[in-house]
Parts: C-alpha cells; structure tokens; sequence
C-alpha cells in the first residue's frame, strides 16, 4: 500500500506529491487527510496523506516506509482536501502552505533537534569541552531548549563537536500540545477513613489535619476537584496533597479540558422576531434554495439597521432543522462579540466562535468541537471558512465587501471564492450580506449571476440618520482652528444633556500622523522602510506601523539644528485629549489598535459603552460597523477624506462604504439620529452619496469611472511584487518578467511595469511591481507559473521574493 504526501516543506521542487510505504500496522488506520511523519533527505518532517494507492509508478525498492501517523482521525476532510487543490491552483501556491491554512495553529507542526554522543565512542573518549553539556545521560532531548539557555562560547563548542560527529543530530517533528490538561485530585477512601487518618495524624502536621477536615466537611457535596480549586478552597499547599497521595488517601490524574472562550457567561435564549414584509420577501427564496437543496449565491443589500442578522438567524434554524450545519463570517474583531451573542442566545452551546481573538488553545478547542460534529454553526473570521463541517447547509458572509476577507499573504484567497466553491459541492445557499456590496458583487448581480435581494427600509420603519456634511474649508475661513466643527461641539454637548451617546469616527490610530520641522521640511522616515513615523503620545516615541521600528522624539530638527519641530495630522489619542479640552467632565473610551491589544478588550470596551459608562466611543474603523446600542444618537466623522486620496482605484469606493457604515450606527432605534461628517472634499461623489444614503447613485457614478479607466469589474487584475535587499537585483527581475508577460500573453492582455511599489521599501527590502489587466487570457496560470520556476533557484539561493497575488484588494 501506498501513501500519496505532500511534505511541509515549501518550495516549488517539493511542491508535489511524494510516495511512501505504508508499514502493515498502519493499513487499518491510514486515510487521506491524516498527518505523518516521514523521513525527507536526512531529516524527519511531516505531511498530509492526499491519497492512497495500491502501488507506485516508482521503484518500490527505493520508496522509505512512513515513520509515524500524527492522527487517528483525519483533521482534514476529502472535500476539504479537494478545496485545497482548488485554493493551490487559484492563488499559485504552495500546496502544503494552503492545507497549514486549513489547520488552526496549535496544529501546526514545530521542528526539534535531539543531541547525542556518537555511540561508537567509549566514556574516555569523549572530549572534556562538551562532557558538561550531558552531566547525567548521553542525550540532549531539546536542542531548542538547551540552546536558550547556552552561553555563545558554549554553542561554538557543541557546533564543533557537531562538524567533528562526536555529537550526532536526530531531527524530531512535535506537534504542540494542543490539548489543555488539568491536575484532577481524586478521593479514594470513606469519611470514617478519613476520621481515622486525623486520628493517626500527628498534631504538629497542621495543613494535613485542615485538609482531611475539609474533605469530611464535604464529602457528601463532591469526591473530585481540580487541583487549583482544591488549593483555594482548603487554603492548603501542592505538598500537603502530596502527603495525602503518599498515604494513598487520594490519587492525582491529569484530565484533558475542553477550553471555553465563553465559560461563566450566561446567554439568555432569543426566540425568532416578527418579520417586517420586506424581510419576509429576502428570506423566502432562501429557504427555497435550502430545501431544493439547490446551490445558489444571494447577494442580500440591506440599508443598515434593516434587519440583515434576523434573516440569517431564521435561515440557520431551518438548515439545523435539516441536520445541516452553518458557516458565518464576520470581518471584525469588534463585530464578533455582539455577533456571537446573538447567535448564541438563538442556538445556545451548538455555536462554536473562531477569531484571531482567541488564544490558540482556545481555537483549537473550538475547531475540535466542529471536527467532532459536537457544534453545527461556526461563527469567525476569514479563516473559519475552512471549518471542517461535513454537512454544510449555507454559509453567510456578512459585510461582504469588506477587504478583510482577502488574506494578504499565501495563500492570497478570498473567503467568497472559497465559499462559493464550498456551496457548490455541498449545494447549499451563500448569502453575501451588505448595506454596501463591493462593486463586483453588485455587477454580478445585476448580470444575474447572484440573486439579488433588497431591504431598503430600517426595522420598524425607524428613519434613516440626518446626515450634514461639514466643510472644514469654510471652518478654517470663519475662524474655527480646532479639529471640531461648531456643528460637532454644538452636537456633542446636546447629546451630553440629554444623556445619549455619540460615536467620533476617526482612521488613524496613535497622536499625531507626523512631526515635520517646519524650517527645513524634514519628516523623520523609518530606517528600514519608505515611509514617515508615526508620533505615539503614550510612550513619547515614534514609530513604524510596518515594521515596527521605534525612535525617540528629537528636540530640534537633526537636519537643520531648528528647533521649530511640531506635530502635524492627528491620530485618535489627539482627539481624546482636545475632546478632554473642550468637554472636561467627558467619559471617552477609546478602541484602537494600541488600546484593544489585551485579549478581551474589545469586548470589555463595548460592553462599558453599551452599560453606559461613556459618552463617547472614539474610536478606528473597527467601531464602523456592527455596533448596535440603542443609546447613540450622534455620530461624528472627522477626517471623512483621509482614504480619498490613496493611489487606490478603490478608495473612493472604500470611503463611502466607510461612512455609510459608519453613519449607520446613529439611530437604530427609537431615538432619531444625526451624522456629521468633516471633510475638505465635500464635493466628491463618495461624500455626497452617503449624506443621501443612496448606493444605486454612488454604483452609477463609480462604475463609470472605472470603466474609463479599465479597473475591476471591467478587467481582472494580477499583480506580481517582487522584492530583494539588493535593489539592482529588483529592478533586474522585475524587467525581465514584464518583458517575458508581454511576449507571452495576448494582444488583448494588458502588462503595465515595472514600477516601483508605492511604499518602496519595507523592513530593508526594495520593492517593485508589474501588473497584468486582462478579461479573457487562457495562458494566463501556465505563464505565471513558468515565471515562478524560472527564478526557483535564484529566490532560494539569494533574498529575492516573488509574489503573485490574483484579484488584488490592497494595490499598495
């Protein structure tokens, strides 16, 4: 018998698959999907069985036999692996990096060393340098962990000892633990047992006689308990329960545990709402398609507010009335906890939750439980797509044109292709949810390839928002300095009086975007990459969003000794503290990347707004969209513009979707809303659109525009980034490609390039780019390929990197 592997080795030689032996007692257990270790070269590593065969194509004499199975049950599905040819194809990647994509990360393997004395060495013969580093047996179990610990002059010895093979090395593969365990205390006797042992006790053992107290004292409430919690209950020591388990009075087992990200929170059970007519009629060929069991893409356009959840709620409970099970993606963090909550109120403990909020173990946790068919409905991020459900009945993308969805390194997949493709094979709906669809999806639509469904109306008829578009221009010529407009403060301070809520909106995190001396004109850049650092009030410091490098703040400019330095733009700690300025007695809390860093934090945020225990959230486009809290009434943009004007075709499209996110958090209930937006470009169609909440206009507008300009949906885009620390290197390749892509592909395929990226280096490395526009180019896969096996050995050899990514959604 034969095993079919692809080995996790990521390199464009071993991007294939390879044959092993299957040793006899393996044959009843091996399946595709599972994890093996085989040996590779000199080293053990680990792979997926894709398939198994009878025999081999190859001489069998030279085929090694498998070394170990990693599981018992394949964490990987036949569909799933078949998805993952798919995703391969489609992204050019490496095929073992998209089957690890598929795998939470406590799954992932890591790699060790073991050490040990070459056997054929007597005690005497091994060299008095290197006896210390094995004191007791011949091995050194963890490379790892010895070398942590290991002075450099130390380490020097031992690759000596290494060259020199007096000290041989065995690759080891581990898999993480991923199992959370727990220490569970047993007791193993009756009470009059225990009355007897405090008998035979001696006095002077104080803690022993308080322990077996407790244990009478509770004996008839429970006879197991975790250690931890018997330690805190009996106020006693580890020891102490040791000296038990030595008189066998208890024994210590270790339990595996199931991690719950939700454990001591209650959901109160929702029952399914009164539908309005217009969600009715969205809901009912949804249900159709459920029961026919007929593949179909919905593309739902809901204004915010109009009900989008409550129909995804209705349509999961038929699924799971089927027996079928339900993916839900969300785009935000910050979405996932009121989006969970509300799941979990209608279908209670049969929700699993995967976002990269979650510890690993936690991850894991959750994804066993879908592995095990213990949960029907998966609620995450983009990578809960791979879920490995085996009945799936629909999946729901909801915000659907958010780019979050898009991963941006490899495998460059979108969760929508993806769940379109999973659709297909299961024959199940996928609803793609939004209040603003991202112009392909609504093209497609319109042409008939998605079904098109619409609410234009807010639940219960509550009115859309009041939106007035403030020209900061005109502010600056009446007087008004301040980053607030009169209309903002006068806003803010009503809201303060009447005890509602307001939400300020601004896209940038950290105190200022820049410090500029106002002299010379120098910016401080990053060292290692093209782009100016960003001014963090907090630590008093500047620093890289690329790459992380920080800087203190000079005092005077190095270029010319001027000490006119000063901040310029403002990031959302600025505005806190102007706010503060203008409104002492203020409670703002504020989410950003640097205040939601902790683990739970956005959810601890949110719920203090919603208990009302801020007047305003201030907040980045993580508080956009999602937030439902019946207590804002205002919501306050301040730089509506700064996306307008990136080198992106997409920014205009971006910024209105922003902003009608945004402004859609303003009224969602009883109380009327209001939405001030602050701009300098008040004119531009994308800002104008949203103060009449009218996206069939703003379609109209921006498809025109990038028809002109021949830009997706039009023409597919390929974008190819190739980077190197040595810039003549990058600009060589990259020459060489464009040329080649020109000669290759058709007449009617357009190659434009090379250029230089738009942030020219990042983390020391030179960036450059050519792109492909094309409608129909059936050489397209088979010439970007070609591009990748001709470089192979030049991106192994040197620092050059080539990446390709397919329907681009960051062209920065």
């Amino acid at each position: 018998m034969i095993a079919k592997v692809i080995v996790d080795v990521a390199a464009n030689q071993t991007d294939r698959m390879f044959d092993y032996l299957v040793p006899p007692e393996f044959e009843q257990t091996i399946v595709p999907g599972i994890r093996v270790n085989v040996p590779f070269g000199p080293r053990k590593v680990q792979g997926f069985v894709i398939a198994i065969a009878e025999d081999s194509e190859h001489d069998s004499s030279k085929i090694k036999p498998l070394a170990e199975l990693v599981d018992l049950k394949p964490p990987l599905t036949e569909e799933l692996l078949a998805l993952s040819t798919w995703v391969k194809d489609n992204t050019l990647s490496f095929h073992v990096t998209v089957l690890k994509t598929m795998l939470p990360a406590a799954m992932r393997a890591k790699y060790d060393k073991r050490l040990s004395i070459h056997e054929s060495l007597d005690e005497g013969e091994v060299p008095e340098s290197i006896q210390p580093f094995f004191p007791e047996t011949n091995e050194i179990e963890s490379w790892e962990k010895w070398s942590k610990d290991a002075s450099e002059l130390d380490k020097k010895v031992m690759m000596t000892a290494i060259k020199e093979e007096v000290v041989l090395v065995t690759p080891l593969v581990k898999t993480s633990d991923s199992v959370k365990k727990q220490q569970i205390v047993n007791l193993m006797v009756s009470k009059k047992d225990l009355e007897k042992a405090i008998e035979s006790t001696p006095s002077r053992a104080i803690k022993q006689v308080k322990l077996l107290e407790f244990f009478i004292s509770h004996f008839e409430d429970e006879s197991e308990y975790t250690l931890t919690a018997l330690l805190e209950k009996a106020d006693v020591s580890r020891d102490t329960v040791q000296s038990l388990r030595k008189k066998n009075l208890v024994s210590i087992e270790e339990k595996a545990i199931a991690r719950d990200p939700y454990e001591g929170r209650t959901f109160v059970k929702s029952e399914p709402l009164l539908l309005m007519e217009e969600q009715q009629t969205a809901l009912d060929p949804i249900l159709d398609s459920i029961h026919q069991e007929n593949h179909q893409t919905f593309l739902l356009r809901g204004v915010t507010g109009s009900g989008k959840t409550e129909v995804y709620l209705q349509a999961i409970d038929q699924v799971l009335k089927k027996g079928k099970e339900a993916i839900v993606l969300v785009p935000e963090i910050s979405l996932t906890p009121q989006m969970v909550t509300r799941f979990k109120e209608r279908f209670g403990s049969r929700v699993a939750v995967l976002h990269s909020a979650l510890s690993k173990g936690e991850k894991y946790d959750e994804w066993q439980k879908i592995r095990e068919g213990k949960v029907d409905v998966a609620v995450g991020a983009r990578s809960a797509i791979f879920a490995p459900f085996e009945k799936l009945g629909i999946i729901i993308i909801d915000e659907e044109h958010e780019t979050s969805y898009k991963q941006e390194e490899s495998p460059r997949y979108h969760a929508r292709q993806v769940a379109i493709k999973r659709g297909e094979y299961y024959k199940a709906p996928i609803i793609l949810g939004s209040a603003t669809p991202s112009l392909e999806s609504y093209a497609r639509a319109k042409k008939g390839v998605y079904t098109l469904l619409t609410m234009e109306n807010r639940v219960n008829h509550v009115k859309m928002p009041e939106v007035s578009i403030i020209d900061m221009r005109e502010e600056l010529r009446s007087g008004n300095r301040s980053m607030f407009s009169e209309s903002l403060v006068k806003g803010i301070s009503d809201r303060l009086e009447k005890r509602e809520q307001t939400v300020l909106f601004l896209n940038r995190r950290g105190y200022s975007s820049f410090i500029m001396c106002r002299d010379c004109g120098y910016v401080p850049q990053c060292d290692h990459c093209d782009i100016s650092l960003t001014y963090h009030r907090t630590n008093q410091s500047l620093q890289c969003h690329y790459c992380g490098h920080s800087e203190t703040i000079p005092s005077i400019c190095p270029e010319c000794q001027s000490d006119s330095i000063r901040f310029f733009g403002t990031g959302t700690q600025k505005v806190e503290e102007e706010l503060l300025k203008v409104f002492p007695e203020i409670r703002i809390i504020r989410m950003d990347v640097d205040t939601t860093r902790r683990k739970g934090s956005h959810e601890k945020l949110l719920r203090q707004f919603g208990e009302g225990k801020g007047d305003v959230l201030l907040g980045t486009q993580m508080i956009a969209k999602g937030l439902d809290f019946p207590n804002i009434t205002l919501v306050g943009v301040l730089a509506a513009d700064s996306m307008l004007h990136l080198p992106d075709f997409r920014s205009g499209e971006r910024t209105f979707q922003l902003l009608t996110q945004v402004s859609g958090r303003a009224g969602r209930h009883l109380k009327p809303g209001e939405v001030v937006v602050q701009t300098y470009t008040p004119d531009h169609y994308s800002i104008e659109d949203v103060k009449s909440h009218n996206y069939l206009s703003f379609f109209e507008k921006e498809m025109g525009i990038r028809k002109q300009g021949g830009y997706p949906p039009y023409y597919f885009l390929v974008i190819i980034h190739v980077s190197s620390e040595q810039l003549d290197q990058v600009v060589s390749v990259t020459e060489k490609i464009t040329h080649f892509l020109q000669r290759e592909l058709s007449d009617q395929t357009f190659v434009y390039g090379p250029v230089a990226s738009t942030i020219p280096r990042i983390k020391d490395r030179y960036r450059y780019q050519c792109m492909i526009k094309y409608k129909v180019e059936p050489k397209l896969t088979n010439t970007l390929q070609e591009v990748i096996k001709t470089y192979q050995s030049e991106t192994t050899r040197s620092s050059l990197a080539i990446h390709m990514d397919m329907n681009p959604y960051m062209m920065l």
